[in-house]
């Protein structure tokens, strides 16, 4: 349960003077629906005003505040026209003018004769001096009232800063006081002020300085979120360590029949992950691992090996992929392998139905099916292992935690089953301890030998027609081409569009040749489009990014991305990756629209320099921030309010290892900080995390 000093900051925005249904609903759309998520939806900006007690041209296009006598109201004649106010400033006329104004509102405020205080830019209209819209209008007694620093908030449509502004006035006056939960030594060190002090400060900056993510308040706060994300990913990690798992040390005699049976010696790369992955099955706790590998690096063989171990303790196995199309792509490259070890294996999709079905679930019920590669139609309740010990996942990021871990719950006694995650999606250290900071990490950096480099080129996008009419030879050889249409913002619609307008125009060179796949298509459309293209009956695979992932055609050679400069760094890796997978060697082409900007230019530089995916993700992190790198909306990556992970990875360090010696000392938080600890993490809605301290 919540603690009852923090309930006022967890009860609706909308308690608030000021803020209404509609308001409310536009503020949880932009912050959140609660108190809390006010607290961290800091200024952006700082708006400051001058008193001045006369006009002058000095002060054009500058935030004043003037003492004026209000002479006489015009109101509007028509919707058009603005509703003006004639005052005096000193000396000098200034005209007040009000869009769309009501005339007894404004009569109110500013009524003939009186005087008062007024705010806004200076303008200069007709020869004129001129405010349009003041932002406050005060009695001269309450000239305090109009502050001379005011914060300017992130907006949306609908919304005005005033509205933000009168808020952070009411909860930071109600802030409640919390026990310090920060180590004193690392406060004094930093120079950072205590928590309620952190965020009096960061709504009211005083200079553009106080803005900077490094300035002092802001940097502590950045670090309680860091340190409440770390803090619950590594209670996550204790709670599945201290689980009993079931140590499966295989004798090595399927092992070694698929390793001897391998056209190709592993890397050095690959023996240490499966050095590290069989050292956690052999362990008496649960395995919980990522095995982070660049685009063709050979995780599916490592992934392969680690099941065998698993069958030759009499357990079963299962790899599931986010698609169908990966799906079949892993089966088709394990099956063979597995067979040469008398490993039985079968696939289980939504496609699989009927009688069939029935057959292949009671088989694996009974034990009879060793290995299971399959997608969510794995999660059905119907589907049940006689003994499932490993259960690999692909491409994690697509799937939820809760996903992870109702899989795992398919082993006996609903438990104990070691997971390993894979991931073809390079990520930065900074990334990986955020996303994954719940698991162990093996990484395979080095590609398998033979593996083609592939040349990359960028071209201006009004080349594209001789491009197009340029794969000819490429097709004569037999060769295949991916063709990758352009992301167009917010419309999948518009993807589709621009997908089905290129290959109308490739299908008018090349005929049935050309074949097209994109993200509204029914799976089976996809599915039967891409087996098409591996089996070599269509050449030209025209796609939107749906082929991004795992897919393995080995004829493929050319990969033309078209609006490259849409496309972020570690997404244009991952589609260059999937040629020079066979024999021949590849070629990228980055057809792009000029002019480029610095960061799109810097983007297609570093692209053509490096085929180091980690290097790639690095700089790509540092371009365009964690949100976009895997997607701000895909499960597992947090969405940090206060931290950035490329301007805050020295706290992020620090947090992590602040989170382990601390529940080294006192993993059950009992001691004065770790009870400081836990509204830390009820206070970033890290609930469940306090869950596990009694699990």
């Amino acid at each position: 349960m919540r603690p009852e000093i923090l309930y006022q900051l967890f009860s609706p925005a909308t308690r608030l003077n000021g803020i209404g249904p509609r308001t409310g609903a536009l503020i949880e759309k932009l912050a959140g629906p609660n108190i809390v998520d006010l607290l961290w939806h800091l200024p952006s900006g700082l708006l400051t005003r001058e008193r001045v007690d006369h006009l002058s041209a000095d002060y054009l296009e500058r935030q004043i505040v003037i003492r004026v006598t209000v002479e006489q109201h015009f109101p509007s004649r028509n919707r058009r026209a603005p509703y003006r106010i004639s005052t005096r400033a000193g000396g000098d006329a200034l005209t007040l003018t009000y869009f769309n104004g009501r005339e007894q509102y404004l009569r109110q405020q500013l009524p003939e004769g009186a005087e008062r205080l007024v705010s806004g830019r200076l303008e200069e209209y007709g020869g004129a001096y001129q405010m349009t819209h003041p932002d406050h209008v005060a009695p001269i007694e309450a000239a305090d009232s109009i502050p001379l620093n005011e914060p300017v908030y992130p907006l949306t449509a609908g919304l005005v800063n005033a509205t933000f502004v009168k808020a952070a006035r009411q909860f930071l006056a109600t802030l409640p006081e919390l026990p310090e939960w920060l180590d004193p030594a690392l406060l004094a060190r930093e120079k950072w002020p205590g928590w309620k002090e952190s965020l009096l400060a960061a709504h009211h900056p005083r200079s553009e300085e106080d803005l900077a993510r490094d300035a002092p308040a802001r940097a502590r706060l950045a670090y309680d979120e860091l340190l409440a994300n770390q803090l619950a990913l590594e209670l996550v990690r204790r709670r599945m360590k201290r689980k009993p798992g079931r140590a499966m040390a295989g004798d090595g005699r399927l092992y070694d029949k698929i390793k001897s049976a391998l056209p190709y010696r592993l890397t050095g790369a690959q023996m240490q992950a499966l050095t590290e992955i069989t050292g956690d099955m052999a362990a008496p706790h649960r395995m919980l691992r990522l095995l982070q590998g660049d685009v063709g690096s050979g995780k599916t063989v490592v992934a392969l090996l680690a099941m065998a171990v698993a069958v030759e303790t009499g357990a079963q196995a299962t790899l599931m992929a986010p698609t169908e199309i990966l799906a079949r792509q892993h089966f088709n490259a394990i099956q063979p392998l597995a067979e040469t070890a008398g490993l039985k294996t079968e696939i289980i999709t939504g496609r699989l139905k009927g009688k069939k079905r029935s057959e292949v679930l009671e088989r694996l019920e009974q034990g009879k099916i060793d290995i299971v590669v399959g997608t969510h139609a794995l999660f059905q309740e119907d589907v049940r292992f006689h003994d499932l010990g490993l259960a690999i996942i692909d491409e994690q990021h697509r799937f939820g935690v809760h996903q992870r871990l109702r899989l795992s719950a398919k082993g006996r006694e609903g438990g104990g089953v070691d997971v390993l995650v894979m991931t073809a999606t390079p990520i930065p250290r900074t990334l990986a301890l955020t996303a994954y900071g719940d698991m162990d990490i093996s990484v395979i950096a080095e590609k398998p030998p033979g593996r083609q480099p592939v040349e990359t080129r960028a071209i201006d996008l009004s080349r594209l027609d001789s491009v197009a009419e340029g794969l000819e030879r490429k097709l004569a050889a037999g060769e295949r081409i991916y063709w990758v249409c352009p992301l167009v913002e917010e419309s999948q619609l518009l993807d589709v569009a621009a997908a089905e307008e290129r290959f109308e125009m490739l299908q008018h060179l090349y005929g049935d040749r050309v074949g097209l796949i994109h993200g509204r298509q029914k799976p089976e459309e996809k599915d039967e489009t891409m087996r098409r293209f591996m089996a070599g009956e269509i050449s030209i695979l025209v796609a939107t990014t749906v082929i991004e992932v795992g897919v393995d055609v080995p004829e493929a050679t050319v990969m033309i991305i078209e609006h490259a400069e849409r496309f972020g760094l570690a997404q244009l890796h991952q589609l260059r990756g999937r040629v020079g997978r066979g024999q021949l060697p590849g070629v990228c082409l980055l057809l792009y629209a000029p002019p480029l900007g610095a960061t799109q230019k810097a983007r297609l530089a570093i692209l053509r320099e490096s085929e180091d995916g980690f290097r790639i993700a690095e700089e790509d992190l540092r371009l365009r921030g964690a949100g976009e790198l895997l997607g701000t909306k895909q499960s597992g990556l947090p969405e940090f309010r206060l931290a950035d992970l490329q301007a805050h990875s020295r706290l992020l360090a620090i947090a992590r290892d602040d989170a382990r010696l601390i529940l080294e000392k006192d993993p059950e938080l009992k001691s004065p900080r770790g009870i400081a600890l836990k509204f830390l993490l009820y206070l970033f809605e890290r609930d469940a995390a306090i869950q596990n301290l009694s699990g």
